[in-house]
């Protein structure tokens, strides 16, 4: 258990670094100055003087070696400072926390619905594989991997925010605001879901410790109940970090169409507006957090299944 920890946690300290080097190396490796573009984003006009440059690059330690900015830069971010935003000329800190506090409650609801609706619908099909409910159930279910969210959401928008009236188009206020995002983000992954629960129940049904309970006088109900039901549901716990992982970045889309002020919105801001520092600090705390959320998912399945979490380590 021990040289599992490890493994994971320097695989976890790894992909972190990795990760904010590249994010860091993106005023470099686009094209422009990066001293010239935050000159830019504080004045209007294209006529930028030469002493003007050399004085803010001294004064921000851009005149420096890369290997000594980048860990000056990964030493602040730790410490809480991801610098000031171009555009707002806030700290970048009080922009990134709020709009994630948004992005992880529209996750969470839109994990929990897909997980409240394949539960059953994959433990239907897989205590009864090949019934005419698991064929429709498998049909259903293949078929909203192919509705893409950017489809999804202006069909929503479409029918039940300007037809029907029913729900708010945009925004963040309420439980109501929450409903159309939170149903687009969760329709692919309740398909993935529901084919992994059945999957699971469908090898937890043919386990033989099954037929062992049913021989120490457990009836049917209760050998699934006990054995086939919760073994059948360990695979949804990787898979469900990783959708969160996932949708944490992955939201984008979404957020922009209704509006939502969360990490993609923020994201896709902070690019279009070419707002460097903003987009360095969303990317790496997203990073960070999906790398971490599918390090403790491992952990998890370590300890609920520990066959499994031996061929890990």
């Amino acid at each position: 258990m021990l040289q599992f920890i490890t493994k994971r946690t320097a695989t976890l300290l790894a992909a972190v670094a990795v990760s904010s080097f590249a994010v860091f190396l993106i005023p470099y490796v686009t094209p422009g100055d990066p001293v010239r573009k935050i000159i830019r984003s504080r004045v209007a006009g294209d006529a930028i003087d030469d002493s003007s440059v050399q004085a803010l690059a001294q004064n921000l330690g851009l005149n420096e070696s890369l290997a000594t900015q980048y860990f000056r830069w990964l030493g602040n971010f730790f410490s809480g400072d991801m610098g000031l935003s171009y555009v707002s000329r806030t700290p970048v800190v009080e922009q990134v926390l709020p709009a994630l506090a948004v992005t992880l409650s529209l996750v969470a609801m839109s994990l929990g619905l897909a997980a409240a609706v394949a539960l059953p619908l994959g433990i239907i099909s897989g205590l009864r594989p090949g019934s005419m409910p698991d064929k429709a159930i498998t049909g259903v279910t293949q078929a909203l991997i192919a509705m893409p969210e950017y489809w999804v959401a202006p069909v929503l928008v479409l029918v039940f925010a300007l037809k029907l009236s029913v729900l708010p188009t945009a925004g963040w206020n309420d439980l109501s605001s929450a409903v159309l995002p939170v149903f687009t983000l969760a329709l692919r992954p309740i398909s993935f879901f529901t084919s992994a629960v059945r999957a699971g129940i469908i090898d937890a049904a043919a386990a033989d410790h099954v037929p062992a309970a049913r021989a120490r006088g457990l009836s049917h109900a209760q050998s699934i109940i006990r054995h086939v039901i919760p073994n059948g549901m360990v695979p949804l716990s990787t898979l469900f970090a990783v959708w969160f992982a996932g949708l944490l970045g992955g939201s984008v889309i979404v957020e922009v169409i209704f509006a939502v002020p969360g990490m993609g919105r923020l994201l896709f801001d902070a690019v279009t507006n070419s707002d460097i520092p903003l987009a360095q600090g969303g990317v790496v705390v997203v990073v960070a957090l999906a790398v971490g959320v599918t390090t403790l998912a491992d952990f998890v399945h370590r300890l609920i299944s520990p066959t499994v979490g031996g061929s890990l380590a």
